[in-house]
């Protein structure tokens, strides 16, 4: 007789946590003891700090409420790696980060350490039949928290290098990105008058703000089939578009005025050439590339200097669900180790999930009958919705089971450390 396997979601939870776990670790493989603890602007955490904070999430909402005679680490760590949540007690404010010389890198890594031995030994204690869906829900927060905070540490990473006058190397790779070739001019894709379902609406895991799935209607519009390019903003900077008011915003107009470099964040111009820095070092700026580290402001102005405007989240999540049926192939993700934006590579490649996330025309703002979480968790997205823009779509620092066309990302209008980037709709 043949005995089917009995399914343990503890088990594969065990597998997943771990394997989230250790991508944290290898972000951080390259750094020197000197990088973890630098925060330039209050916008970019310490390395450091991240690590011990996303093992403070596990060790404060799991093992102290369900581990029975859990040990806390050191309970004054909890100061140190409380992040905004006002219901777990005071914290360090977050522009002081960079003053934490202490714990040590060595501390941290043994906290991690701790937590991992025991959240194993939790898990490895459950069977399918005891341990709840709650619970397993809660673990799985824990590690998509994570995975956020990997692409926050890849971003940060970068700032800290790309602040250095010394333009560090983060990682030396034995080979480039793949080779960019001529860009051709952008097709803009029709979609139909109608009435649309947008949110989530599956059995996996998605963020309470993809909540709750709803109709939206929509006129006719059309989306173009692939991001702007590094070569088409250089035009806008050539042809004065930082100097002319009437392409910005008031706000973004008042904020451009007092940038010291007028050009995307990581820029800088040399003997008439464009150079950027990567996380490869300092490198001149292909012009194939699509274009990123730009805040709302930029955005918004380069698409009324082409006479279009930027796409709606709804109009955004629309168009991705037409072209994608499933996570694509050539999507460019934290996994592919690049750190870097690729160009177009195939008319089909809409270039939607990956490379940078897409600033939308879209206010963050909850859906109809948004299930606003009870409790600490519910400081988690709801209690940020105002003052921010909607992004979509992924960069090249995001994991890629961390993604899914109706994920909602969301910045202030001014914030451009994270690889941002522009599609055009009309």
């Amino acid at each position: 007789m043949t005995v089917t396997p009995t399914y343990n979601p503890a088990i594969k939870l065990l597998a997943n946590y771990d394997k989230v776990r250790a991508w944290s670790i290898k972000i951080c493989e390259p750094l020197h003891a000197e990088d973890y603890v630098v925060q330039p602007v209050s916008d970019v955490s310490p390395p450091k700090w991240h690590l011990g904070h996303t093992t403070w999430f596990f060790e404060n909402f799991i093992l102290v409420e369900q581990l029975e005679d859990y040990q806390p680490f050191n309970l004054k760590l909890n100061y140190f790696f409380n992040s905004y949540y006002e219901s777990q007690g005071p914290r360090i404010l977050r522009s002081n980060r960079g003053n934490m010389t202490r714990p040590t890198l060595d501390t941290v890594l043994q906290y991690r350490a701790h937590v991992d031995q025991h959240m194993r030994k939790w898990l490895e204690n459950y069977s399918d039949q005891s341990l709840s869906k709650e619970l397993v829900d809660l673990v799985e927060i824990g590690l998509q928290h994570e995975q956020q905070h990997q692409e926050l540490l890849v971003t940060d990473i970068k700032y800290i290098l790309g602040n250095n006058p010394l333009f560090p190397t983060y990682k030396e790779k034995k080979t480039g990105l793949p080779v960019s070739s001529a860009v051709g001019t952008p097709v803009f894709t029709s979609v139909e008058e109608g009435v649309y379902e947008v949110g989530y609406n599956g059995d996996g895991f998605c963020w309470d703000n993809e909540l709750s799935r709803h109709k939206v209607y929509l006129h006719t519009y059309e989306i173009m089939n692939r991001l702007v390019t590094n070569g088409e903003y250089m035009e806008f900077i050539e042809a004065g578009g930082y100097e002319q008011f009437e392409h910005w915003l008031s706000e973004g107009w008042e904020w451009a005025k007092e940038l010291s470099f007028k050009a995307p964040l990581h820029w800088f111009k040399e003997e008439g050439e464009w150079y950027q820095f990567t996380m490869n070092g300092l490198q001149q700026v292909d012009p194939n590339l699509p274009v990123t580290h730009i805040s709302y402001f930029e955005a918004d102005a380069y698409a009324q200097w082409q006479g279009l405007r930027l796409p709606t989240e709804f109009e955004w999540e629309v168009a991705c669900q037409q072209w994608y049926t499933e996570i694509p192939a050539e999507g460019n993700f934290l996994e592919d180790g690049h750190f870097h934006p690729i160009a177009q590579q195939h008319e089909q490649d809409y270039q939607m999930l990956g490379n940078v996330w897409e600033w939308t025309a879209s206010s963050y703002l909850p859906y109809p009958n948004y299930p606003r979480l009870k409790g600490a968790l519910g400081e988690y997205n709801g209690k940020f919705m105002v003052n921010q823009m909607v992004l979509r779509g992924g960069s090249c620092a995001t994991p890629r089971s961390h993604i899914r066309p109706t994920y909602r990302n969301f910045f202030q209008t001014d914030k451009r450390w994270q690889f941002t980037g522009i599609r055009l709709a009309r």
